[in-house]
């Protein structure tokens, strides 16, 4: 069919979730989550209790993302569908909001309290919706899952219960080494220039002003007025490194590289940052806290 609602519509009536059989013959719940850093946090808790997958691999933008007739055949067979919520993925609202009325579909980060969230700027209603980059706001998105994991699979609370402890002790350790990390930057050089506006929990949590060309999503372009103002703004603060990120183009990176090499200035890039999307699957920068700390040891070594 040509149009993804009909092929939505398809998958629904085949009928009920095949759960996946274990070697002893019990069913394992299958999950499916939308971004890396979910599917993390999935397994850290649920360890071989589930099945799990996560739709967007590295380099995946979830702001532009659209569903794949493979995705809907994915969340028509999962038990429990976990996505970021509050818009992170924009196109595939509908979908998730229609398979919530069937099956278990969580919204795992709009169980951050209202007050802790920070205002989309340029958005009505909104609010930012890059949460992982807050260890301490992380907590309740993990804590969001687990509790999922639970209602699901009630005979294995005990075990969600206690990776789940042993994963916020994990967590909290990671908290500590970024703030200890970023405290090697002078005082003076924590400002972080990056694409899109990524990192304002960061920046938040952890002590650093943020600048992004694009804004919370990358579905907004840039502009040249864009671009001049941080031009100025590296200028002036004697920024030496700005970062492309690993999920969005680096077009306008380039050109403020560009545009400061014209003034007189010279800025480098001082690395690749995961913003939207972790790491290959089975590395390091893979998983949640191996994703962070790269992350943190190619800031610190640019700025400081």
């Amino acid at each position: 069919m040509k149009n993804l609602f009909f092929i939505f519509i398809a998958l629904i009536t085949l009928g009920c979730t095949t759960a996946e059989k274990s070697g002893d013959g019990n069913e394992k719940p299958h999950i499916v989550a939308t971004t890396g850093m979910l599917y993390d946090a999935v397994i850290n808790i649920a360890g071989d209790k589930v099945t799990a997958e996560a739709i967007m691999g590295p380099g995946v933008d979830p702001h532009l993302y659209k569903a794949t007739q493979g995705d809907l055949a994915k969340f028509n067979k999962a038990d429990l569908i976990v996505y970021n919520g509050i818009y992170l993925e924009g196109k595939m609202s509908d979908i998730l909001a229609k398979l919530g009325r069937q099956k278990p579909v969580v919204a795992a980060a709009e169980s951050i309290p209202k007050e802790m969230l920070k205002s989309a700027i340029g958005y009505d209603d909104a609010y930012d919706p890059h949460v992982w980059f807050d260890v301490q706001r992380w907590r309740y998105v993990v804590t969001s899952i687990n509790e999922a994991l639970i209602k699901l699979d009630s005979t294995n609370r005990e075990y969600f219960q206690t990776n789940a402890a042993s994963y916020l002790k994990e967590l909290d350790s990671l908290d500590r080494y970024v703030k200890q990390r970023i405290n090697e930057i002078p005082e003076d050089q924590r400002i972080l220039v990056t694409a899109h506006d990524a990192f304002v929990y960061f920046g938040d949590a952890y002590g650093m002003q943020v600048e992004g060309l694009q804004g919370i999503s990358t579905v907004a372009d840039f502009g040249l007025k864009d671009i001049a103002e941080v031009i100025d703004l590296i200028i002036e603060n004697n920024i030496k490194a700005i970062f492309v990120e690993t999920s969005v183009s680096d077009k306008s990176i380039k050109a403020v590289v560009t545009g400061c090499q014209e003034k007189g200035h010279e800025v480098k890039i001082g690395g690749y940052l995961y913003s939207d999307a972790m790491g290959e699957l089975g590395t390091e920068e893979g998983t949640y806290t191996g994703m962070f700390k790269s992350n943190v040891e190619t800031i610190v070594n640019a700025l400081k």
